[in-house]
């Protein structure tokens, strides 16, 4: 979500955010400010009724958008780059006592370039890349304490159970080089250095739609290997922090017991002492998958009561049992090594292949970061926990199992409304959820627009979709007719009426006609001839790709 102008919706209708980035806005603190005044609202009607709030603040994850000043104050810091910046990450991670003392760092990751390979420009925008994310870190955390301190003041804050958590390990979508447009990366655009070195000073900022390279990807998930979409450790594994004073004696500890994300709802249910209906409104509810750990609360050395757990994303597998994990990757142990990119589709003689000869075996409770593959040694270990894997993946309706990476979100999905092929928009219409509007790429499609124009001509937007990252526009300026195309923000296309827009009643059209097939394993939609006109008048057209 862009981070200066989300799509913001409110009681299930659409609203604007409250100011402009010019003036300062951001979603962390909007956001923030909408969290405290709920609590204040549910305090205020009912003093004594307890309030359960998720807060998701969508930060973190790409985009990296924060004010300046705040990436400012890490100038600097990350200069020495990605491979030094793990070394002294695991050093810290050992004083505090979060990684086991013997710990040893991953390899180095084959898709990472050495940073004393890279050139000084390419050291230049990545440390500067390093530098917007850790000042979005740090302005989050500013506006989730502006939450926990509203607490304080209304004396709730010993008494909540508070948890944070993060959805998965650092995220690769910026490619190798960074990328100043994510969406680049879901459409199979290659970035440029060039381009990526040219808004170096706009990173972080309203124009741009960036996220860093794939060694501060690597970096963030120290000591682990690999990141989001993969299921190694680094992909998998995620900081998690309760808080509950008036509930939990122990202070500033730390447990090591294996606990998933869908062991939250199980455990704030046994803080409260309540069994989850097995029927609400004469509807059977599915059964909780997971487990309580509200045992380790008080009890460091309490175990676990969640000793199985399968993950697959996109065709890259991997189980945790009792203290082993076994690893199938896909593509590869790495995309260099593997020599396939990122959604590669699986066939089932490959899954078959995959099964017979690519698990590895890792015992986690003595090689943390999952360096030493002990799969030869242990064959019958890892036997069990393959099968264990294909058992709770029927159980949990993993299969069937395909590897198809973005064009995944290509993928058909149910709709509130019937196919159609005529969409109608009336006026006063703000915004239309991706998931219900028109849907016009690669196919030949027109916009009528049914306008009556004064004396002093027409302007302003009559219908567009994306935003600074990718779309079109369809507007009036200069009292001519105009559509743009922004490919991803490499380049814009664009077509002019080639006269005015005539005083009275109109109605005003655009047309894509498609002429070929798109190329989406390059990056390119159906190419086509784009026109505008007036019915029953002029155009004007330009041929694009």
């Amino acid at each position: 979500m862009h981070q200066y102008y989300p799509e913001l919706i409110y009681d299930n209708h659409s609203i604007d955010p409250p100011k402009t980035p010019e003036e300062g806005y951001t979603l962390n603190e909007d956001i923030v400010d909408r969290a405290i005044h709920f609590i204040a609202d549910s305090k205020q009607v009912a003093p004594s009724k307890p309030f359960f709030m998720y807060f998701c603040p969508e930060a973190m994850h790409a985009l990296h958008h924060v004010p300046k000043e705040w990436a400012d104050k890490y100038k600097g810091k990350f200069d020495d780059g990605w491979d030094v910046y793990r070394e002294r990450a695991l050093i810290r991670q050992k004083e505090m006592g979060i990684v086991p003392k013997k710990t040893e760092l991953s390899r180095h990751d084959p898709d990472v370039k050495p940073w004393d390979q890279c050139s000084p420009e390419e050291n230049k925008l990545y440390a500067r890349m390093m530098e917007v994310f850790a000042g979005f870190l740090e302005h989050t955390d500013y506006h989730i304490g502006r939450l926990l301190q509203f607490l304080k003041d209304i004396d709730e804050f010993e008494k909540t159970l508070i948890m944070v958590i993060s959805d998965n390990g650092a995220s690769p979508e910026g490619g190798p080089t960074g990328s100043i447009n994510e969406m680049r990366f879901f459409n199979n655009v290659p970035e440029s250095m060039e381009e990526n070195l040219e808004a170096l000073d706009k990173l972080g900022g309203p124009e741009t739609y960036n996220h860093y390279a794939w060694g501060w990807s690597w970096a963030g998930n120290t000591p682990f290997r690999r990141w989001k979409r993969e299921t190694y450790r680094g992909g998998i594994s995620d900081p998690f922090i309760v808080h509950w004073p008036s509930g939990i004696k122990a202070k500033g500890e730390i447990r090591t017991q294996y606990a998933q994300a869908i062991d939250m709802v199980p455990t704030v249910l046994e803080c409260l002492g309540i069994e989850p209906p097995k029927i609400i409104n004469c509807v059977s509810q599915s059964p909780i998958e997971g487990v309580s750990f509200a045992q380790t609360f008080d009890d460091s050395n309490a175990p676990t009561k969640h000793h199985t757990q399968y993950f697959e994303v996109m065709g890259h597998r991997s189980l945790y049992h009792d203290g082993w994990r076994a690893v199938c990757p896909w593509p590869g142990l790495s995309f260099t090594e593997a020599g396939k990119p990122f959604g590669e589709p699986i066939s089932a003689d490959t899954l078959t292949e995959l099964d017979a000869k690519d698990w590895e075996l890792y015992n986690v409770e003595k090689d943390w970061a999952e360096n030493y593959n002990v799969a030869a040694e242990n064959r019958s270990k890892l036997i069990e926990m393959i099968s264990t894997w294909y058992a709770e993946a029927g159980k949990y309706n993993v299969l069937p199992i395909y590897g198809r990476g973005v064009l995944r979100l290509a993928d058909e999905r149910p709709g509130i409304a019937i196919n159609r092929t005529r969409y109608t928009y009336y006026p006063g219409t703000q915004v239309i959820p991706i998931n219900a509007a028109v849907k016009v790429f690669n196919r030949t499609h027109s916009i009528m627009a049914d306008v009556e124009t004064s004396a002093g001509g027409i302007e302003g937007v009559l219908l567009s979709q994306g935003d600074i990252e990718g779309g079109y526009l369809f507007y009036a300026k200069g009292g001519k007719l105009h559509w743009v195309y922004n490919y991803v923000s490499r380049a814009f296309y664009h077509v002019e009426s080639d006269e005015n827009v005539p005083e009275g009643r109109h109605q005003l059209g655009f047309e894509f006609e498609v002429t070929g097939k798109p190329d989406f394993a390059n990056g390119k939609g159906s190419p086509g001839i784009a026109k505008l006109f007036k019915m029953g008048s002029w155009s004007a057209n330009l041929m694009y790709l």
